[in-house]
């Protein structure tokens, strides 16, 4: 038997609260995209790119401070 004062199971557990908020599952499911997301590694060319445009862009930093 739940006790729906206060929100717990006669066991003590936390009852998990229930919703018809589309927008709580889409950000549940949007949080576990990007939650599997971040532990991918990111592709050499990308990290390739990225050290181009860092070199780049100290090269057109460095022009403008002469």
């Amino acid at each position: 038997m739940i006790d729906d004062n206060k929100g717990f199971t006669p066991r003590g557990g936390a009852r998990r609260a229930r919703t018809n908020d589309p927008n709580e599952a889409i950000s549940r499911q949007l949080k576990s995209l990007y939650s599997s997301l971040e532990q991918e590694q990111i592709p050499d060319r990308f990290l390739d790119l990225l050290e181009q445009l860092d070199e780049a862009e100290k090269a057109a930093s460095g022009k403008r401070g002469s």
